[in-house]
């Protein structure tokens, strides 16, 4: 896909970049003091001219930037409502069957243009991902393990016959749109900016087949936290009356049909007191995942060993990045058992019987560590244990990935924009 560019491919082509437009002034206080000042950074890309990057490889890549005219003023992070305040530019790139990946437009933010028939809205054919960039006190800008969300993408893709796409490549087209719009990016340690890349087929005709036509965008969001409680304990709704996912389906694929179907329960599990969905499986009620978060239980497990345990990637559920960071990261400390192992609802409930548990937590991009404090199952409301707010475990992690998103501890984890 539209070439293989590496960081220092760009850093020393930068010249070699079509950018249409020009930019207006960005004095000091233009941007509110919660987001970053880009000023430098935005009047570089608009002295560059030109068109194609080229590899030592011969391949050509034309990636246009135009520039907006007006920009939007900045939201106020302490009333910020997620993913409801988008950034001033988008990247689209538009493929087909015939002429391939087509070159990447860097562009104002705006509405879609798409045919009525186009596959992604009748059938389906489509996902997404979810990533953040990170402004630490150093005012640097960082990704967080970029790659994994990308394999993820293109594992999702070759699940809805979506072309395949070259990753690294990909991730250097987000990068220049994150330095287009660096200025979106929080200067806070408890906000980011959310980046949403989306793939759909756009096939122009009716009828259940792989697409000839698509097109792969990517917004940015500037968001705080996830949930309206804060960092508060959620509460969650577990049930075996709907189903999220089975073997043999897309359960581990980051597609909207899997959170659309999501929705009757979620207010269903809203109307019982709940704020979100425990789904589980299977006549034993195994714990999968929450819609938006992976589950983790540490806890005595039945032959008195402290554990760290988390289902495992059958196919049920999504491989969460922050999942993987977890689970590498206590495998590191070796202080107690980290294991990918089946629970059921007959264990948690016995476990907290037997004073066993210790914490519950959930993880994702959107919250990073949430921890949870209640769960409502066949009538019962099951207290987890919760050290004030935020259990120890809980709070150790949250501490140690977000001092490596924010560039509080050096990892190459982190990828600098």
């Amino acid at each position: 896909m539209f070439s293989h560019l590496h960081r220092g491919t760009l850093e020393r082509c930068q010249s070699d970049i079509q950018v249409l437009g020009h930019l207006p002034d960005q004095g000091p206080s233009s941007p509110i003091a919660q987001f970053g000042q880009s000023a430098s950074s935005r009047k570089s890309l608009a002295g560059s001219k030109l068109l194609p990057i080229k590899n030592d490889g011969g391949c050509v890549a034309d990636l246009v930037i135009e520039l907006s005219q007006t920009h939007k003023a900045k939201p106020d992070l302490t009333n910020l409502v997620f993913g409801t305040v988008f950034s001033d530019h988008m990247l689209t790139i538009e493929w087909t069957n015939a002429g391939g990946w087509q070159k990447p437009h860097i562009k104002p933010f705006g509405n879609l243009s798409l045919h009525p028939a186009s596959s992604a809205m009748h059938y389906g054919v489509q996902l997404f991902e979810g990533m953040k960039a990170y402004r630490g006190a150093d005012d640097k800008v960082r990704l967080f393990r970029p790659m994994l969300n990308m394999n993820r993408m293109a594992k999702s893709a070759e699940r809805a016959c979506l072309p395949a796409f070259d990753r690294a490549e990909l991730v250097e087209c987000i990068r220049r749109l994150v330095q287009v719009d660096l200025e979106w990016v929080p200067q806070s340690d408890s906000a980011s900016l959310y980046i949403r890349p989306t793939f759909l087929g756009t096939e122009r005709s009716l009828g259940v087949k792989k697409p000839s036509h698509a097109l792969l965008y990517v917004i940015l969001s500037p968001v705080g936290s996830f949930f309206s409680t804060g960092a508060k304990p959620v509460s969650l709704w577990a049930d075996s009356k709907y189903i999220r996912a089975w073997r043999g389906g897309t359960g581990d694929c980051k597609r909207g049909g899997n959170y659309g179907a999501s929705i009757y329960a979620q207010h269903e599990a809203v109307h019982y007191g709940c704020q979100q969905v425990l789904w589980l499986y299977g006549d034993d009620h195994q714990i999968t995942e929450v819609g938006t978060m992976n589950m983790f239980l540490f806890w005595n497990n039945e032959k008195g060993e402290e554990e760290l345990a988390t289902p495992p990637l059958d196919g049920l559920i999504l491989p969460g990045i922050t999942r993987q960071s977890i689970l590498e990261l206590t495998r590191k400390w070796g202080e107690f058992k980290v294991c990918e192992r089946y629970l059921t609802m007959a264990d948690l409930r016995c476990a907290l019987k037997e004073g066993r548990v210790k914490e519950m937590f959930g993880s994702g991009t959107a919250c990073v560590v949430s921890p949870v404090g209640r769960i409502l199952y066949q009538g019962e409301n099951l207290h987890i244990p919760c050290q004030e707010d935020f259990p120890q475990l809980a709070s150790r992690l949250m501490k140690e990935l977000t001092d490596i998103q924010y560039g509080r501890t050096q990892s190459d984890w982190s990828v600098l924009v």
